[in-house]
Order: structure tokens, then sequence, then C-alpha cells
């Protein structure tokens, strides 16, 4: 069974995921040169996944304050 167009989401997934897939997890543990070839793909360790939070820039009070004076 399909989804109707509609429906859909067109920017996919736009908040992080908690779970990578097999290939994810990996790269992730190439890149932390903890995977051989010779490592079986099953039974993979856990790898932490970091939530990017970004924060509001405040305006700046001080210009505002210089300015009206």
């Amino acid at each position: 069974m399909t989804i109707d167009k509609s429906l859909k989401i067109k920017k996919g997934v736009s908040r992080s995921r908690n779970v990578l897939t097999r290939v994810e997890r990996i790269e992730k543990l190439q890149s932390q040169d903890r995977w051989t070839d010779e490592t079986s793909p099953f039974s993979l360790p856990k790898i932490r996944v970091y939530k990017v939070v970004l924060k509001k820039k405040k305006k700046a009070k001080t210009e505002d304050a210089a300015e009206s004076k």
C-alpha cells in the first residue's frame, strides 16, 4: 500500500533520530578506528547519537540602548 502524495513529508525526517542504521553505525565505528574488515556486522556495539541543539541568538541590548541615547 502506498502513501498519498499529500501526506508525505517533503524534507524527510526533520528532527534528529536516536537510532542509526547498520550502515551508519559501521561508518561511525570506522571513523573511530573500532571497525576492521574481519569484524562481523551482526551484534554491533552501541553508538551514542549526539543531538544538535541550536541556541537562539539574543538581541544585542547594548547596541539598542546606545542608539536610543
